[in-house]
């Protein structure tokens, strides 16, 4: 059984802007890939053999946001589907290469909920190759979550900063707020804990979901009298991408340090979510919460940027996959009313990923451009 989506047959704005040539040679590069494939465009195919990288109840760090199996999801068939790339195969995810490249190393990835939800995946891919429970831990320190691998002086890290710049929504926490508000300018206040990090994978769209328009704050947040300014979440967008690649210009090094960016990651409409259990069998879709705009802001930065950032462009390939969301299966923040136990599909969750599911792929395909670029 397989369900067809190339990606190619309806290219994205994205898809079509050429890549800078980097003359840096990548860091942890141990081969190449096959000449003209496309990781990113392919189908998911199902495949019963390979099953899931790891099981959800051997991994102790998945929220229960995101344990879909312990909160009395019937199936398992999201965690069977391959994605398969047009013209070549993708690379066996390598947990031991993976942890003796980050030897002596930091991994950090930065964002919103859902980068959070890939960096859990990445800490479950590999935890299982340190088998002294002594040797491994998870601490959560204000917006900083890190893993620590002891025997590999290794740390792989998840940094809370939504919008990348500074925000009226940086509490790890309690940032449920109506209002966002985004500082122009201020990527520094969370970008000093990112440096020295050897690989990071930065992302943010979900939080950008605001409306046609995103208020930027022109000052300081401690100003009495604060200047805001509407601008056109595209607008907002550019701001974001331009700072985040002005920032690693000047505080990472391309000869050692890898910079990822993950594309959006796509919300299903709740009735294309809830009870669904197979991926969308159309080559051209394209989910109406995928904004081609935004895919088309991180092109044109993309294609002009001083620094190698390699784009995760995860966009298409996910948006098929109505199946893997967690929908009624996670721990609600809040008890439901009557009202919504009656109706499940009003309190379905169609923009996060149960685990191991989808998000393994994302990094599966982080892996294969990280080794194999």
């Amino acid at each position: 059984t397989s369900c067809a989506s190339s990606a190619s047959s309806t290219p994205t704005p994205l898809e079509t802007t050429s890549s800078p040539k980097w003359e840096v040679e990548p860091a942890f590069a141990v081969g190449k890939k096959p000449a003209g494939c496309d990781y990113f465009s392919g189908r998911w195919v199902w495949d019963e053999t390979a099953g899931p990288l790891y099981e959800e109840s051997e991994c102790p760090y998945i929220q229960p946001q995101l344990t879909c199996q312990a909160h009395g999801r019937p199936d398992r068939d999201y965690q069977f589907w391959r994605w398969q790339p047009h013209g070549c195969d993708l690379p066996s995810f390598n947990a031991t290469l993976m942890l003796e490249s980050l030897r002596g190393k930091r991994m950090m990835y930065v964002g919103d909920s859902l980068n959070r939800g890939q960096y859990v995946s990445m800490v479950c891919l590999v935890h299982r190759l340190i088998p002294n429970e002594s040797a491994k831990s998870m601490e959560t320190t204000g917006s900083l979550t890190v893993f620590t691998a002891a025997d590999y002086n290794a740390t792989i890290e998840f940094y809370w900063a939504p919008f990348l710049l500074e925000s009226n929504s940086d509490d790890a926490v309690i940032h449920r707020v109506s209002d966002r508000i985004v500082r122009r300018g201020s990527i520094n206040k969370h970008g000093r804990h990112w440096k020295g990090a050897d690989v990071v994978v930065f992302n943010t769209y979900l939080w950008w979901m605001t409306g046609l328009k995103m208020k930027i704050l022109q000052g300081s947040f401690d100003d009495e009298a604060k200047e805001i300014v509407e601008v056109s979440t595209e607008d907002a967008y550019r701001m974001a991408m331009r700072s985040m690649m002005r920032w690693a210009r000047k505080n990472m090094d391309p000869r050692t340090t890898r910079v990822f960016f993950t594309s959006m990651s796509p919300t299903h409409a709740k009735k294309n979510c809830y009870n669904e259990t197979t991926p969308i069998n159309n080559a051209t879709y394209w989910g109406s919460d995928s904004r081609r705009s935004i895919m088309q802001v991180i092109g044109e930065e993309f294609g002009k940027s001083k620094y190698p950032v390699t784009l995760l462009n995860i966009t298409q390939l996910s948006n098929y996959r109505k199946d893997a969301h967690t929908s009624i299966y996670k721990k609600q923040w809040s008890p439901l009313t009557a009202e919504q136990l009656a109706n499940p599909v009003s309190y379905a969750d169609c923009t996060h990923w149960c685990l191991p599911g989808l998000q393994d792929t994302w990094n599966e395909l982080l892996f294969a451009k990280l080794f194999y670029p």
